[in-house]
């Protein structure tokens, strides 16, 4: 039922608690690959943690809002285009160190990963 997907179903407590911790593993997560990038290979670990700090922020304010919510404002008029953006650039950052094996586009992607969220 869509009412298992409304943040009004958990408790305010349970719902700040999931915040917090989604907030800090996407700190942990982004500071973890950063501190990867100097090792050999890092660029992927850099990439894979920093991308997976960005999903887990997001996820974060699901648990505030409501992840049906949290979708419906994403995609409103005025944020589709960051949305799409920001999207397209997770799957960019992953593609460049995966498949394409570009470092430095890797590192561009996210650069423009934290200006799409932050847009």
């Amino acid at each position: 039922s869509v009412k298992v997907l409304d943040a009004s179903t958990l408790s305010f407590g349970t719902r700040v608690r999931w915040f917090a911790i989604c907030f800090v593993a996407g700190i942990v997560c982004s500071i973890l690959g950063t501190a990867l990038l100097w090792l050999p290979k890092g660029i992927k670990l850099f990439a894979v943690f920093y991308t997976l700090g960005n999903i887990a922020a997001l996820a974060s304010t699901c648990f505030l809002m409501g992840p049906l919510k949290q979708l419906k404002a994403m995609f409103e008029p005025k944020r589709l285009v960051a949305t799409i953006v920001m999207l397209l650039f997770l799957v960019l950052t992953l593609c460049a160190v995966f498949w394409w094996n570009k470092k430095g586009l890797a590192m561009l992607f996210c650069i423009l990963q934290f200006l799409a969220m932050t847009w």
